[in-house]
């Protein structure tokens, strides 16, 4: 019996993305073979070492983090375009991996970023892995935007954070998209970030050298004061993402959609891989019914 191919679309929403690495399990344990991926931000990390063969490697890595050790892979920077450089864990598993030439993958593999410059899409098709894989995951304020070729690059989730419209596929197959920023549950209805006291120390420092310190113009107290700036950008930013994936969604409908709840963890806590990557498994066996 010949397997069902899938043309797998992987959604942007930081650690949530964990999630992903469980869809990819589930299919391939349930006879679906994926002919292509096209990924946004943690979506494109986890569908590029998947397409170069290392899902298995990245998922025992990942269920070895604490959250000490996240912290630690945040290479934290003091500029004005954001306080993460982000080259720390890609110069890691460079090391693990080897160069990558996207064209060289096991499957077909497309990644993309936004040129905030030209405001529209990049999409990556070959090249550097990891150069495409940094500037895919450039969260504008929060990662320090990629600089490369006249472009100024930042998070492919900025206009495209679920690249359907990327795929061609035949007739007799499947499209199977995750979207991370899926219905929220009952419980946590809005999430603020834990943050560490080093972290909060790098964010004062950052928010020091940017004039922006939770005051308005006048010096009241804002009415969100409760949460920090990077909360604040996540929150707007995570908004706009929802506005645009309903639209894609709407536009190019999958044959399968997963949807992992917006606030199952938030962007920085990797260290909850365990339980992401079984919440991915759950849901896309739900999804998958009636193709199994």
């Amino acid at each position: 019996m010949n397997k069902k191919k899938v043309h797998l679309v992987l959604g942007s929403g930081g650690a949530r993305g964990l999630a992903h690495i469980g869809v990819i399990e589930v299919l391939e344990e349930n006879g679906f073979e994926i002919v292509s991926v096209a990924g946004c931000s943690m979506g494109a990390v986890v569908g590029g070492l998947f397409a170069a063969g290392y899902n298995q490697a990245y998922k025992e890595w990942m269920l070895t983090l604490t959250r000490n050790m996240v912290f630690n892979l945040l290479d934290f920077t003091f500029t004005r375009q954001g306080f993460i450089k982000g080259e720390r864990v890609f110069n890691f598993l460079r090391e693990v991996t080897g160069d990558q030439e996207i064209e060289n993958l096991k499957v077909p593999f497309t990644a993309v970023a936004t040129d905030m410059l030209r405001n529209e899409a990049v999409t990556y098709t070959s090249g550097d892995l990891y150069k495409a894989l940094r500037a895919s995951i450039a969260i504008p304020g929060v990662f320090t935007p990629v600089l490369e070729n006249g472009q100024f690059l930042v998070d492919g989730g900025v206009l495209n954070p679920l690249p359907l419209d990327l795929v061609r596929k035949k007739p007799d197959e499947l499209v199977v998209a995750v979207n991370l920023n899926g219905p929220a549950t009952e419980e946590k209805m809005v999430q603020k970030v834990n943050e560490s006291p080093e972290a909060v120390s790098a964010l004062l420092k950052w928010l020091h050298l940017t004039g922006q310190d939770g005051e308005s113009v006048s010096g009241h107290a804002s009415p969100l004061t409760d949460y920090s700036l990077r909360e604040l950008l996540l929150l707007t930013y995570n908004m706009t993402q929802d506005r645009l994936t309903s639209l894609m969604l709407q536009t190019y409908p999958p044959e399968v959609l997963v949807e992992i709840p917006r606030n199952s963890c938030s962007t920085f806590e990797f260290y909850k891989a365990k339980s992401q990557i079984e919440l991915g498994r759950e849901t896309c066996l739900k999804a998958l019914v009636p193709y199994t």
